[in-house]
């Protein structure tokens, strides 16, 4: 078995052309942002019961970046860089046995219902897990 991250972006310059082009969710109605979360839902509850799903979530728009700036002055800026709030929407680890089945799982993740209860068709970002460090380079 191996971990993968399907990472759901923002709309953004990084990613891929959506095949749909949909309207951010801030702008959705209740009831649409209620069916994408509730087809989220299922699909992590379907992975639970093959014992693929290792966890989730969707991410607030709120945060920062932070780094060491010395002895209890801990530097933290919002910007002008462009921040993961900025796009990233939402991530799921899976434990599949294969790329291949982490594809197929991403490509109906991506299938996420957006305005009307259409489906979306959203670009995800898989990501193997790194299970060693790389060595020095030879």
């Amino acid at each position: 078995m191996a971990k993968y991250l399907l990472l759901k972006h923002y709309r953004s310059g990084n990613a891929p052309a959506p095949v749909v082009d949909c309207r951010p969710m801030d702008t959705w109605t209740p009831d649409e942002v209620d069916a994408h979360m509730r087809y989220m839902h299922d699909f992590a509850g379907r992975l639970r019961g093959t014992g693929e799903f290792v966890d989730g979530q969707a991410l607030a728009p709120e945060g920062a970046w932070v780094r060491y700036g010395g002895a209890g002055q801990p530097a933290v800026v919002d910007g002008p860089f462009a921040e993961t709030k900025d796009l990233i929407a939402g991530w799921m680890v899976i434990d599949v046995e294969s790329w291949d089945r982490a594809v197929e799982l991403a490509g109906e993740l991506s299938a996420a219902p957006g305005p009307g209860g259409a489906p979306i068709y959203e670009w995800l970002e898989v990501r193997p897990f790194l299970n060693e460090a790389p060595g020095p380079a030879e």
